[in-house]
C-alpha cells in the first residue's frame, strides 16, 4: 500500500520535472544567465492587462529600463496598442501562448497551434516574429520543447518573484523576496495579468518600484532576456 508520504514525494517529483524553474531533464530551459556581472532581467507574464501593463511601462520608461514581456495572444488582441507601445519603447515582446489554458497541454501536447497563432498575432502588430517563448506555468514536456526549437525559438524559464503573487501580497513583501533572491544573471518572473483573464495587479506594479530602487542601490542593472543570454529576441 502506498503511504501518504510516498504520494506526496511523487507529486513533488512530478512538479519538479514538469514545472520547476530549474529542471533541465527535458533539455535546456535557462533560468539564469551565466554572468558575474550585476545584471538582472525583469520579465512579465500573462499580459497585456490594463491599466497595469501601462502602469509598469510608465515606470520602467521613466527609469529607462527595458524589460521582457511574455504576452498571451488573446490578451494582445484586447490591447494591441499596449503591445505596440512596449515594443516601440524598446521592451522585448515574447510569446506566452495564445490562450494560456492548461487543458491545451492535454489536447495538443505539442502546443504548436498555441505558439504559432500567437506568433502571427505578435508579428501583425510589431512587425517582428518572437524568438523567445515561455510556457504557461513553466509546464513543459519533450514534445513541446522540440516544437519550440523547431519553430526557431528559445524556451525561457526564470524564478518567480513571489510564489503567492497570484494572491497579491503586499508590495513590500514581494519586493523583500525578490531582493533576497536576486543574483547576477537572475531572470525574475512577475505577472502583469492572470492567465488570460486580467486581474488586479496593483501590488505587483508597486513592488516593481521598490525592487528597482533597492537593487539599483546595490549596483544592479536591468536588461532584457536576449541581452542577458546573448541571443536573438526576434527571428
Amino acid at each position: 500500500m502506498i503511504t501518504t508520504g510516498a504520494i506526496l514525494l511523487i507529486i513533488v517529483g512530478l512538479y519538479w520535472i514538469f514545472m520547476s524553474s530549474y529542471s533541465q531533464i527535458f533539455g535546456n530551459f535557462p533560468f539564469r544567465g551565466k554572468t558575474n556581472a550585476k545584471l538582472i532581467a525583469l520579465t512579465f507574464d500573462d499580459g497585456p492587462n490594463e491599466p497595469f501593463t501601462t502602469d509598469i511601462l510608465d515606470y520602467l520608461d521613466s527609469k529607462n529600463i527595458k524589460a521582457t514581456f511574455f504576452q498571451v495572444g488573446n490578451c494582445i488582441n484586447k490591447y494591441p496598442e499596449v503591445t505596440l507601445r512596449a515594443y516601440k519603447a524598446g521592451h522585448v515582446i515574447a510569446n506566452h501562448s495564445l490562450s494560456h489554458k492548461f487543458t491545451k497541454y492535454f489536447s495538443e501536447p505539442s502546443f504548436t497551434n498555441e505558439i504559432s497563432a500567437n506568433q502571427t498575432i505578435i508579428k501583425n502588430i510589431i512587425g517582428q516574429t518572437p524568438a523567445l517563448f515561455r510556457p504557461p506555468w513553466l509546464f513543459r514536456n519533450p514534445l513541446l520543447l522540440r516544437t519550440v526549437r523547431r519553430l526557431g525559438m528559445t524556451p525561457i524559464s526564470g524564478v518567480f518573484g513571489h510564489n503567492l503573487e497570484i494572491f497579491q501580497p503586499s508590495a513590500k513583501k514581494m519586493a523583500k523576496q525578490v531582493v533576497k533572491i536576486a543574483k547576477p544573471g537572475s531572470v525574475i518572473i512577475f505577472h502583469d495579468g492572470y492567465d488570460s483573464k486580467g486581474g488586479n495587479r496593483t501590488e505587483t506594479v508597486n513592488s516593481i518600484k521598490i525592487i528597482v530602487e533597492e537593487l539599483s542601490t546595490k549596483g544592479y542593472e536591468f536588461v532584457t532576456v536576449d541581452k542577458l543570454y546573448g541571443i536573438k529576441a526576434y527571428q
